[in-house]
């Protein structure tokens, strides 16, 4: 009988990979991201040219329809008849507080979302648009204020309640999730209070005070444009500039401080420069309903889930607003403010957004 014949295994290589693997890998890798940029930039820069258009629509769309040549040459600081006064004092101003206020709705509230890494923690779903909406309630029907004093109250309101939402929810560590439930009971109770204001309102200050509930661009003037603008132009840097150490908080506290991100810092910054944006865009136009709670998942869906969406959400935002006002004025036979149809558009996606988390076995 033979000796059974044994087989000695092949030592496994644990050495580099080839160097073509290895040249290989790296090429798909580059090229994947050269198709993600791409992307993202042909999104970014259609959402810009579709704001533009649409702008340019709500200037030129009245009961007396202007051209775009028209509507350029008064922009442009040229005397045109009829067109000066109707284009260049009454839809202009409304048109840029619409670009504003969106621009600012949105970057806001992608910056909350993205921190706290859940799509319900909008500025207009935890409460800090119902700080400010309550305060201006306040002002308007107790106090007797108007025009910016209510603005500055509404402000500062809004800073405080994000504090407050901030301070009780960091008793238990701070967590997306306790933040959006705190912030859900606390913007309850202030719509209690502006409802309880409210009963005792007249007449007067009932129609002055009704848009801080709705979200209203009508009576827009350059005076109520102008802080949004320039908290715009001095906030959103700041965001912008942070959308690197965003993208690391959605992978945790731990993660972003083993990336050398300041996370302490970094929540402070973030948060300061979202709040004011949010708080000067609500004091300019009353809360337009999920504008912000709305553009950074349409954002997301439309670029994809790699990069920051800080950009493209402000341009989500601002063509919300624009579109809205559109349909709000010219499109239901009667007119509407702004924020009733913005918020039958977010209302639906609230719903469907808790049954899928669901349904999913999730929590938000």
């Amino acid at each position: 009988m033979s000796a059974p014949t044994t087989t000695t295994p092949r030592p496994v290589a644990s050495g580099p990979l080839p160097q073509a693997s290895t040249a290989a890998t790296a090429a798909r890798i580059a090229a994947g991201r050269r198709g993600r940029l791409r992307r993202r930039s042909v999104v970014v820069a259609v959402l810009a040219v579709l704001v533009v258009v649409v702008l340019l629509a709500s200037l030129m769309v009245g009961r007396t329809f202007y051209g775009p040549l028209e509507v350029l040459r008064v922009v442009a600081g040229q005397d045109v008849d009829g067109a000066t006064f109707t284009v260049g004092t009454l839809r202009l101003p409304r048109a840029v507080l619409a670009l504003v206020v969106g621009l600012a709705f949105g970057l806001g509230g992608v910056t909350f979302q993205t921190m706290l890494r859940n799509p319900l923690a909008s500025p207009d779903v935890i409460g800090i648009t119902a700080g400010a909406s309550a305060a201006a309630t306040v002002a308007i029907v107790v106090l007797g204020l108007s025009g910016t004093a209510v603005s500055a109250v509404a402000i500062a309101a809004g800073l405080g309640v994000a504090l407050l939402i901030h301070l009780l929810s960091s008793r238990s560590g701070g967590a997306g999730t306790r933040l959006v439930l705190v912030g859900i009971g606390v913007g309850k109770m202030l719509e209690s209070v502006t409802l309880w204001v409210l009963q005792r309102a007249g007449q007067w200050d009932l129609q002055e005070a009704q848009r801080w509930l709705t979200g209203s661009l009508n009576g827009s003037t350059w005076e109520a444009t102008w802080p949004t603008a320039v908290a715009l132009v001095v906030l959103a840097p700041v965001l912008l500039a942070r959308s690197r150490d965003l993208e690391a908080l959605r992978l945790g506290d731990d993660a972003a401080a083993a990336l050398g991100v300041r996370v302490g810092r970094t929540r402070l910054v973030v948060v300061v420069a979202a709040v004011g944006l949010i708080a000067f865009a609500t004091a300019a136009t009353g809360p337009i309903a999920f504008v912000a709670f709305l553009a950074g998942p349409i954002a997301a869906r439309v670029v994809g889930p790699h990069g920051s969406p800080l950009l493209p959400a402000a341009l989500v935002g601002a063509l919300l607003v624009l579109v809205a006002d559109l349909v709000g004025q010219f499109a239901l036979g009667t007119r509407f403010p702004v924020g009733v149809v913005t918020g039958v558009l977010g209302a639906p996606y609230l719903i469907w957004l808790i049954v899928r988390t669901h349904r999913a076995g999730g929590s938000l």
